[in-house]
């Protein structure tokens, strides 16, 4: 269906991909991993022909369908969730409004005169739209929409009324509605809830199309995945199994590759001790150079290559009161809907709590309320002696994307000795050019650490952090909850 052959790609002087390939069969499963920044959102526009390999070619099945769920939102307003769906749904979906507007045509007599061109014109689009089963679109549109977490009034509301999160899922929903042959979807289970994230699972498990995802979700990948594809050093390496079978082949082809660079190390030295000693004399020469020969001869292995992380160090911050924080009479609404009555909530020194509970039940707003960023319709929050550090999902809109990586360091904190920076900027494994990207290309994961790099850097003493993270490769997510361990 979709072949990379010999791909090679740069984005400035990061080098992504050398000589690699890699082919998408119909009806697989196939998981993309590897670090943040390694290139596997790239790979995504490669095959939607947004970006051009800059070596290789890139082959498509003629008339193969595709669907592509990206970590962006496109302008919504004007219409309701339900048809903001089925408008970006592919062909059905434009076939369904373009009957709509038929019928309406058919109805107004001041188009009399256009009629038999309207009914021809009627004809043909719903004979296609029955073809393509667009009969039974809005109330598949319906169930996707509820297997999101969407309730009856918001499918039926403003699409331009969502906060960011549920727009992502409209996007999400149109996707998975165009009977695409084809699904990309670029971390599909970020912003989801667990019971949105079930249901996902079983809509991948059933669907016929060939499904190539990022996720940073181990067990969802786990479930869905058929074979991995493992972004790494320019090359795709592939594993025909789940996640946790390429871990397991990972430590097995590494520990391989060590005890062979190993011993190949030691026969060198052991020939070259021999020519060292016995090189000078005369009755020995002969020996010596058939060694050398050979020693030139010999392919040499490259040192095995880890994936080395360094795990992230924060300062000590400045303790804090025994009093963290305290709501008491809260009460908040959005419109009819109450989401707080007379709630009373604390938090002590030391204390980890974390706030779970199904979409729209208030989460993000207690945190919200507790960080100050939004004001209870009634009732108190009083914060204690704290040094606050919040982490929202909108986070990375603090960044300027004209900056680079370091300059947005930079300009938060000019007084810092700039080796600080650097190295504060390399424990969140922006080392090199990396510090030197600008910050619009990042990946969501870099952006991610770069914006924890900024909070963290002069450490608070209580964290508020709404799904920290969403964007993070598995690797640094397992580092990030290490670190907050401690």
């Amino acid at each position: 269906m979709i072949t990379l052959n010999g791909i090679s790609k740069r984005h400035g002087h990061q080098v992504l991909f050398v000589d690699a390939s890699l082919q998408l069969n119909p009806g697989e499963k196939v998981g993309l991993t590897g670090p943040n920044g390694a290139g596997k959102s790239t790979i995504f526009r490669l095959i939607t022909g947004e970006e051009k390999p800059d070596d290789g070619d890139v082959t498509i099945q003629r008339r193969l369908t595709i669907g592509h769920f990206r970590q962006e939102v496109g302008t919504m307003g004007g219409r309701s969730v339900l048809d903001e769906a089925i408008a970006g749904s592919g062909r059905a979906g434009e076939l369904h409004f373009e009957l709509a507007q038929l019928e309406a045509a058919m109805s107004d007599p001041d188009r009399f005169d256009e009629m038999d061109r309207i009914l021809e014109r009627f004809g043909e689009v719903q004979a296609e739209y029955q073809d393509r089963g667009g009969y039974e679109l809005e109330a598949r549109a319906r169930e996707v929409l509820h297997g999101l977490g969407f309730r009856d009034e918001q499918i039926d509301g403003d699409a331009g009324a969502l906060s960011g999160g549920w727009k992502m899922r409209v996007e999400m929903a149109k996707v998975l509605l165009g009977n695409f042959e084809v699904l990309l979807l670029d971390e599909p289970t970020n912003h989801l809830d667990i019971e949105s994230i079930l249901w996902l699972e079983g809509f991948l498990a059933d669907t016929r199309a060939a499904v190539l995802m990022t996720c940073h979700d181990r067990d969802f990948m786990n479930r869905v995945v058929d074979r991995i594809v493992d972004v790494d050093d320019g090359e795709f390496v592939s594993y025909t199994g789940d996640y946790d079978f390429m871990e397991r082949e990972q430590r097995i082809r590494a520990e391989q590759k060590e005890a062979a660079y190993e011993k190949q190390q030691a026969t060198l030295a052991k020939m070259q001790r021999f020519i060292d000693r016995f090189g000078m004399y005369a009755a020995k020469a002969s020996q010596a150079q058939s060694r050398q020969k050979k020693i030139d001869k010999i392919e040499k292995l490259d040192p095995p290559v880890r994936r080395e992380f360094v795990p992230f160090r924060f300062k000590t911050p400045p303790r804090s009161g025994d009093d963290i924080v305290r709501l008491t009479g809260i009460h908040k609404a959005y419109g009819e809907r109450t989401i707080y009555k007379g709630l009373d909530f604390e938090v002590k020194r030391g204390e980890r709590w974390c706030v779970m509970g199904q979409n729209g039940s208030g989460k993000t707003t207690l945190l919200k309320m507790v960080a100050g960023h939004l004001e209870p319709d009634a009732g108190d929050v009083k914060l204690g002696s704290v040094k606050m550090g919040y982490f929202a999902q909108e986070a990375m809109d603090v960044l300027d994307p004209t900056l680079t990586v370091y300059e947005q360091l930079d300009q938060k904190f000019p007084l810092e000795a700039h080796g600080t920076k650097r190295a504060l900027l390399g424990a969140f494994q922006f080392s090199g050019h990396d510090q030197e990207k600008r910050i619009e290309v990042l990946s969501g994961g870099e952006k991610s650490r770069l914006v924890l790099a900024l909070m963290l850097f002069d450490p608070p003493n209580f964290l508020v952090l709404d799904e920290p993270t969403n964007h993070l490769d598995m690797v640094t997510k397992r580092m990030l909850v290490e670190a907050l361990a401690n």
